[in-house]
């Protein structure tokens, strides 16, 4: 998706909110870091303009934000839910009119639900 990333993540060990922050700070700096090295981006100066503006608004960051503070999570306690979440997000990207058919989506796991490899390593749940 454009705006959004849907996904379902586990730990065992590690608090979750500790997971999505360093995800959350990683993928920052790095699109950051791109956005500004990438000599053919024609949106470059928009874009910096915009994650800059977002990041004077809160005062949790002083010069850059590309993520909203804060998330949805929802807590996965069984197979209905899971199986639920999962084919909501695989129909995401077709209900929004990017693609017809899910596995379609480069982005996404359900080219690997339909048994061929996609984009990403995904460890299958079902």
């Amino acid at each position: 998706m454009l705006s959004h990333v849907h996904m379902i993540i586990g730990t065992s060990d590690k608090d979750m909110q500790n997971i999505l922050r360093d995800l959350k700070s990683y993928t920052s700096r790095k699109l950051k870091e791109e956005i500004k090295n990438h000599p053919q981006e024609s949106r470059k100066e928009w874009l910096v303009w915009m994650f800059e503006r977002a990041g004077k608004k809160n005062g949790n960051n002083t010069n850059w934000q590309l993520w909203q503070q804060d998330n949805q999570p929802d807590e996965l306690w069984d197979n209905y839910m899971l199986d639920n979440k999962l084919n909501y997000i695989h129909q995401n990207p077709v209900q929004a009119g990017i693609v017809y058919r899910a596995e379609d989506y480069v982005f996404s796991s359900a080219i690997d639900y339909s048994g061929e490899k996609g984009l990403i390593d995904v460890e299958l749940l079902c």
